[in-house]
């Protein structure tokens, strides 16, 4: 029942019905209507079959089981990448997130997820890219946050430090911090450091990032 107030709403605004309408096609008051819309309650299941009639979508996209089964999928491709990610085969989930992305490809958590790969395996430049493409869609705090960490040490392993300087320095005071993040800046950390750091960011806490 999770989107099908917004799915009510939506349905019957494309068939150019009103509350009313639907309210005298079921028999029920325009208040009820209102309040399934609301989403301060639901109809009850035997309205679905008549719902679905009025509106001419499947009972499946009334209740949103296309958006749910699209959301297990989306978690199942970042599951399956975070377990190869673990077990060191990052070519196998590169393959996973570059797969996704022909059909997902405006969904931040695939960019920055093989922007991430990309970024354990020494691809910076693309890794850069990607993250510099997918922060500005993403509104997950955490995932902008640890990409944000892990793009400091990838400007500061492609020289450059006044980009990596600039962005530690608007951190939030978290674990990925600007206290912990620009000291090792300035220190002028060796390759094998940074990778270090790369990778204790990315794969310190996958699941925050989906």
């Amino acid at each position: 029942m999770l989107y099908l107030s917004e799915n009510i709403k939506k349905y019957r605004i494309l068939k150019n019905l009103t509350q009313e309408d639907v309210a005298e096609y079921l028999n029920i008051t325009p208040q009820s209507v209102s309040k399934w819309e609301r989403g301060d309650c639901y109809p009850d299941i035997t309205f679905l079959p008549a719902l679905a009639n009025i509106f001419e979508p499947s009972i499946d996209l009334l209740i949103g089981m296309d958006t749910i089964r699209a959301e297990e999928t989306r978690y199942n491709i970042h599951k399956t990448a975070n377990e190869f990610q673990q077990n060191g085969d990052y070519q196998s989930a590169e393959k996973v997130y570059r797969d996704a992305l022909l059909i997902y490809p405006n969904k931040p958590g695939m960019i920055l997820g093989l922007a991430g790969v990309l970024a354990l395996q020494g691809k910076s430049e693309e890794a850069i890219e990607l993250m510099e493409r997918g922060l500005p869609l993403s509104i997950n705090e955490k995932q902008k946050s640890t990409t944000r960490a892990t793009l400091c040490f990838l400007y500061l392993k492609c020289g450059r430090t006044e980009k990596a300087n600039s962005l530690a320095s608007e951190l939030p005071h978290t674990r990925e911090s600007r206290e912990v993040i620009q000291p090792l800046i300035s220190q002028g950390i060796d390759e094998d450091e940074i990778n270090n750091s790369i990778k204790n960011i990315l794969l310190g806490d996958c699941k925050g990032l989906w």
